[in-house]
């Protein structure tokens, strides 16, 4: 993987100051919880000693989108690391407070040191903190250089250009971990420092943080190798087909999004796993390839293009965490922003039994597949009109395999606020039939419905009053009324954005957007470059890609 010039900074005729023998370099570990194919640990270990650090910072765990159930996945990462590291000679180790407070404590006891780490495309607190330390840095004559993450391009200027470097970028086989680091003199204590294996103290949480889910995946490195296995060994043949419905994507998904949101594995080792497996199966005989496994393979390679892709998007708007991609769509539906259809909405009581189903689901896991990601979103887009950053945060709350990078384009994508893409307003109760037909995901999930027979299932409203008491669930009492009418509300939105679509000035504006942030594979997309780049509403639509990568 190649070393970029640092963008934020730092000043190389630091190195002077100090021989580089003796010269220690500071690893700061963020979402990148590994020690293979890591390139910033691999490059330190060639200078002399190395402190590997994680850093609580209460600024971040402060942050709307944090959620315990990130931490607990953290901290089981962070166990397993930290084994690794001190087998290698080097433990982590675990500091509370700012990034530039944590930096200036090291550099009284350390003196001058290097920086290492890989490049964050993060939420807009960990940008801005990425600044804070930019400036210390200079301020200190501090060297910090910053490795590219995945297929990410920091100050990409064309985006042309960017498959082209993502396949430059996945080419080189993984980096192998250091064999062996040296560490540094053991540090004094300190009021910032934590013992190892201890979780930050003081959590200041958002009022509405939910205790940690009960069924959500266990954090580790070792957890997303034994992931990967089994998928590549049990469920590729399933994985196109059974990735839609919630009843089948649990098992034939691969799971790995936490996994790669944290950093226990890499892009680049998943991607080098795919051309291996597909190597060995293109080597047998075609009578003897298993069917279904090349086509798995396929669209699996497929979605971890599309998730660089979409952090892409992230690293070169940072205000899309707040801000519309289009500024046509700024501000659409706040004037109809309810707190009562949010509240119902993010319990899942909206009456609308797939919708509160995924809803549980998600509560209990952490993780619902990529379909009913994209219809949560849309029924709070359109059928409730809610503006998306509110639910936006909850869900990124809710996500156990939260990337902002991924999220906030997807969130707004499947809301209608990027003006390039295809409108998906889904029909909850058509859905429901298609992706539930024998109502097993829904009585699993909301109990109270099991009794009900299968035609008042998905539409329970409309179950007749006696049948209602016979089977003992009233509604509007056992179970909610419907928040709207989903045909009528769709029709709104549906009319009300197409209408605005079709305004001139907002069409070319859509083209700005289209230039900045629209894909470019032609063998996805279907048309050249030049005839397309008039048709805005086919670009990335042309596969809806969940909010995780499979």
């Amino acid at each position: 993987m190649l070393l970029l010039q640092p963008l934020l900074g730092g000043l190389r005729p630091a190195l002077a100051q100090a021989p580089l023998a003796r010269m220690i370099s500071v690893v700061w570990f963020k979402r990148d919880l590994r020690v293979t194919d890591h390139a910033p640990l691999r490059e330190a270990a060639r200078h002399g000693p190395v402190l590997p650090v994680y850093l609580f910072e209460p600024d971040l765990l402060a942050q709307p989108d944090a959620s315990p159930r990130h931490l607990g996945f953290v901290l089981e990462c962070l166990d397993e690391l930290e084994t690794r590291l001190a087998a290698l000679g080097s433990p982590l180790q675990r500091w509370q407070g700012e990034a530039t407070r944590v930096l200036a404590e090291l550099h009284t006891r350390l003196g001058p040191f290097r920086l290492f780490s890989h490049e964050e495309t993060g939420n807009l607190a960990s940008y801005r903190r990425d600044r804070d330390v930019a400036r210390w840095c200079r301020a200190h004559a501090i060297e910090w250089q910053q490795w590219p993450s995945a297929g990410v391009v920091r100050q990409l200027h064309d985006r042309d250009a960017w498959s082209t470097l993502w396949v430059a970028r996945m080419t080189p086989p993984p980096l192998a971990a250091p064999d062996a680091l040296q560490a540094p003199p053991a540090l004094s204590p300190s009021p910032l420092r934590l013992f190892p294996g201890e979780a930050p103290r003081g959590l200041a949480w958002h009022p509405d943080a939910l205790p940690d889910q009960p069924g959500r995946q266990t954090g580790g490195r070792q957890q997303a190798r034994r992931l990967a296995r089994h998928f590549f060994d049990q469920h590729l043949p399933d994985y196109r087909k059974g990735m839609s419905s919630p009843l089948s994507a649990g098992d034939t998904c691969s799971r790995l999004s936490p996994y790669l949101a944290f950093g226990c594995v890499s892009v680049q080792e998943v991607i080098h796993a795919v051309w291996r497996r597909r190597a060995e199966l293109q080597a047998l005989p075609p009578e003897l390839r298993p069917r279904g496994h090349l086509a798995g393979l396929k669209s699996f390679e497929s979605r971890l293009h599309w998730h660089c892709h979409f952090i892409q998007k992230l690293e070169s708007e940072p205000t899309l965490e707040t801000q519309e991609m289009h500024g046509a769509f700024a501000g659409l539906r706040d004037a109809h922003f309810s707190p009562e259809r949010l509240t119902r909405w993010c319990r899942g009581e909206t009456g609308f039994p797939l919708i509160d189903a995924c809803m549980a689901m998600l509560r209990h896991t952490g993780w619902i597949n990529f379909r009913m990601r994209a219809l949560l979103v849309a029924f709070s887009s359109y059928q409730l009109w809610q503006p998306w950053q509110r639910p936006a945060l909850h869900l990124a709350r809710e996500f156990l395999d939260y990337e902002p990078g991924i999220h906030y384009p997807q969130v707004q994508m499947q809301s209608g606020t990027t003006g390039i893409n295809t409108l998906r307003i889904y029909n909850p109760v058509k859905q429901a039939r298609d992706q539930d037909p024998d109502g097993r995901f829904v009585r699993q999930w909301l109990p109270a419905l099991a009794r009900l027979p299968d035609e008042w299932l998905f539409e329970p409203w409309n179950m007749p009053r006696t049948t209602q008491q016979r089977v003992g669930l009233v509604i509007g009492r056992d179970y909610p009324e419907p928040l709207v009418d989903h045909e009528a509300a769709a029709r709104h939105a549906r009319d009300t954005l197409w209408a605005l679509r079709k305004d001139e000035v907002v069409r070319r504006e859509a083209r700005t957007v289209y230039e900045k942030h629209g894909s470019r594979n032609p063998a996805r997309e279907g048309a050249p470059r030049k005839r397309r780049s008039r048709q805005t509403t086919a670009t990335d639509s042309a596969l809806q890609l969940g909010l995780d990568f499979g």
